[in-house]
């Protein structure tokens, strides 16, 4: 095994590490309730009160999943990485193990329009700095030659979803908080049309190009 790739192997592992670690942490923020009683509808009203934390852990495990399974696919295109990679990633992964911080803090407080903000502003800097990670990452001097360039093209283009979508929930917040976590939603969408476009338009350049270098030959 090469030093680049056994470098590029390392990077990856300690960046899956974090997203673990983070991932896992989101359950801590919700708190066992504790109740000196064995009656069964005490119970459901203390579960019932726990709703927020609960809808906050599902979004959060989903977003951080998100986040990881295009890290993982980016950096499966790679054969090797530029220095510039460090920065990028390492304040992607602070970000990442800060999320149960603001998920907890929005979970605690629903319908509150500054932890509302605060949350979707995290998430909005989470998706800005994955795409500049992934436009440093996917120079064609470090990807795989088996890796076409309409499929870069398909994942430069659906990062924007995220940051996209955190952007509307952000502005969404001042006005309806809590309400705006439903344009989250949007990001699985917003991902599959981002890709598609970029790659469509990917093989309208490569194709012509293609073309006319067998017209010259």
């Amino acid at each position: 095994m090469s030093t680049s790739n056994s470098q590029l192997e390392r990077l990856t592992f300690f960046s899956d590490a974090v997203f673990a670690i983070a991932i896992t942490l989101l359950v801590i923020e919700i708190h066992v309730p504790r109740l000196r009683t064995a009656d069964d509808h005490a119970y459901l009203v203390a579960l019932s009160e726990l709703q927020p934390s609960f809808m906050g852990f599902v979004l959060s495990f989903l977003v951080i999943g998100a986040l990881w399974a295009a890290h993982h696919r980016v950096f499966g295109m790679l054969s090797d990485y530029s220095a510039r990679v460090m920065a990028p990633n390492l304040l992607l992964l602070m970000v990442v193990a800060f999320m149960p911080f603001a998920t907890a803090l929005m979970s605690a407080n629903p319908l509150a329009r500054v932890p509302e903000m605060f949350y979707s502003a995290t998430l909005l800097l989470a998706g800005l700095l994955q795409r500049w990670l992934f436009g440093v990452a996917l120079q064609p001097a470090c990807v795989r030659p088996s890796v076409a360039a309409v499929d870069v093209a398909g994942v430069r283009a659906r990062a924007w979803a995220l940051p996209l979508a955190a952007l509307l929930s952000l502005l969404l917040a001042w006005s309806h908080p809590g309400t705006n976590n439903f344009v989250l939603l949007l990001i699985p969408v917003l991902t599959r049309v981002f890709s598609r476009v970029a790659i469509a338009r990917a093989r309208r350049i490569v194709l012509p190009a293609a073309t006319d270098g067998d017209d010259a030959v």
